[in-house]
């Protein structure tokens, strides 16, 4: 699927101004990752953070990388979960971030004020 260079470029920066590892996304490439998994002392024990962060802030992330198109919230027979998964798009990326040998660059200042104020303002482009 082709997706626009804007659409392509916001979800890169969201993903590396998020407080999560790239074996998050590639865990979540094969299987949804629940909430409790993420957050914590468990999300570093597991690689998917650096440091401990807190659920609330886990959440809000792995929202805000909902709305720019990155993850989904899976679905089960009840209704929506507390697991996440990549949507194509967030496929797509892993994808170009695995022939980069699996690094990405970190955020620069002017990435981190631009995702801050598009998550602020709640503007996905």
């Amino acid at each position: 699927m082709q997706y626009p260079l804007e659409t392509l470029q916001r979800a890169k920066q969201a993903i590396r101004c998020s407080p999560f590892q790239m074996h998050l996304f590639a865990t979540m490439r094969f299987k949804s990752v629940a909430l409790q998994e993420i957050s914590g002392q468990t999300g570093v024990q597991k690689q998917y953070t650096q440091r401990s962060i807190s659920e609330l802030v886990a959440e809000n992330t792995l929202l805000w990388l909902i709305q720019v198109g990155v993850l989904r919230r899976e679905v089960d027979g009840q209704g929506l979960t507390d697991s996440f998964r990549l949507t194509p798009l967030g496929r797509q990326l892993m994808d170009q971030w695995q022939d980069q040998q699996n690094t990405w660059a970190p955020p620069s200042l002017k990435d981190r004020l631009q995702n801050g104020c598009r998550r602020w303002l709640r503007l996905p482009g």
